[in-house]
């Protein structure tokens, strides 16, 4: 039989928290009970009689999912607490001394949770409490991905050349960039100075001052849920990854010397006879200009293809007689721009490479260098084009160390 006593502090219960005024995250926030006799609802019990406190609280709206549900109790111990939305139960700790508990499972976004108390007072006296609040409802919830480049996804333990940034992509815009930032973390064994830039509302990449170190290993954790990102959206599930950097490659293309000398290690290896982009400009269907340049500037592989079909039609070259058409597959590609650039074979080619620059901008070299380069080259390794009058783009592939240090 449930006694007068019990059934009057439930019923006070309910009504403090029907009075008690709602909240957001940051603001001082708790639904409190007090079995009847006490001074006051923010007064200390008298007469050992029970205080519940619990934040969120009651009726609280726009709860942040990151916020704590606490309860504390005076003049008695906790025997029960209960957080539940739905068939959902949050994962809690009761204190050793019964006094208090905190959750320690996530809340959700969108959700009403009710708050169920049982304390018991000095004479063993049950009282129960139960209040309910509601987490916020974001506008959008943003997710990311890890990338090796637009095209290709970051493999998660895997093992990449000196140039490759970390890169991460965000499902939707981000406004709050510098408080997404908190959210992104960096480390690598051996320690490097790094930072964040964003190459767009959605792309942030990581980079130190210099090529990766060989060997290095790099974790990155986004700790994203519960992140405000600004206009209403906020962040989803946490993600995290890890890489590891391989030797270093780096190949060093000259338009005017038609070789590119490959390093690897910092010795090199090869000396590679190329022919790169022929230079000048026409005027593609809809009338755009189109060059002809190879870029200048460090490039970095993006993907590998045994074949890859080019047409001068991608780019606005289209009627079959002008002289610049061509639609071919070609073999052994590394891609090193989203323009369409290549360092790539071109048996078709072998007279000009090392002697003129004949190609529509991709670094043609013929069969067996392209061979030996196609094995031996990986994701994230360099290709660093140089004396050329166009300059590489930052977005046009992985242009990151087309910035200098101190502008990144």
């Amino acid at each position: 039989m449930i006694s007068r006593r019990k059934l009057i502090a439930t019923g006070l219960g309910v009504t403090a928290g029907m009075v008690t005024a709602g909240c957001t995250r940051g603001e001082s926030s708790a639904a409190t009970w007090a079995q009847p006799g006490s001074g006051g609802e923010n007064d200390a019990p008298a007469g050992g009689e029970v205080k519940v406190t619990v934040t969120p609280a009651a009726d609280a709206t726009k709860v942040s999912p990151l916020d704590k549900v606490v309860v504390a109790v005076e003049a008695g111990t906790l025997k029960e607490v209960t957080v539940t939305t739905g068939s959902k139960t949050v994962a809690g700790e009761l204190d050793d001394d019964g006094r208090s508990w905190r959750s320690t499972g996530k809340l959700a976004y969108n959700k009403t949770y009710t708050v169920t108390v049982s304390a018991a007072d000095a004479a063993g006296t049950v009282t129960q409490h139960q209040s309910t609040f509601r987490t916020l409802t974001p506008s959008g919830v943003a997710s990311v991905v890890f990338q090796a480049n637009k095209l290709t996804a970051l493999q998660d333990g895997g093992t990449y050349g000196v140039g490759l940034p970390v890169m991460v992509n965000f499902s939707r815009p981000v406004k709050n960039r510098a408080e997404a930032e908190k959210s992104m973390l960096v480390e690598t064994t051996p320690a490097v100075e790094g930072r964040w830039r964003w190459i767009d509302g959605q792309n942030a990449h990581w980079r130190p001052a210099k090529y990766w170190t060989p060997g290095t290993k790099i974790s990155v954790k986004i700790n994203l849920f519960g992140q405000d990102l600004g206009k209403g959206v906020y962040g989803g599930a946490n993600a995290s990854t890890n890489f590891t950097i391989g030797p270093s490659r780096i190949a060093i293309a000259d338009a005017r010397s038609h070789q590119m000398k490959v390093y690897i290690d910092g010795k090199m290896v090869r000396d590679v006879p190329i022919s790169m982009g022929k230079g000048g400009t026409t005027t593609g269907a809809n009338g755009e200009v189109i060059s002809y340049w190879t870029r200048s500037g460090p490039h970095v592989v993006m993907t590998r293809e045994p074949s890859h079909r080019m047409t001068s039609a991608s780019y606005g070259v289209t009627d079959p007689k002008d002289p610049n058409y061509y639609d071919e597959v070609i073999k052994l590609c590394l891609r090193i721009s989203y323009s369409g650039e290549f360092v790539h074979m071109a048996d078709w080619n072998i007279g000009a490479q090392g002697n003129q620059n004949t190609s529509h901008g991709c670094i043609n070299v013929g069969p067996d260098h392209a061979r030996w380069f196609y094995d031996t080259f990986r994701l994230g390794d360099v290709v660093d084009v140089r004396n050329t009058p166009r300059k590489m783009a930052l977005t046009d592939g992985v242009g990151d160390w087309t910035i200098p240090w101190d502008k990144w």
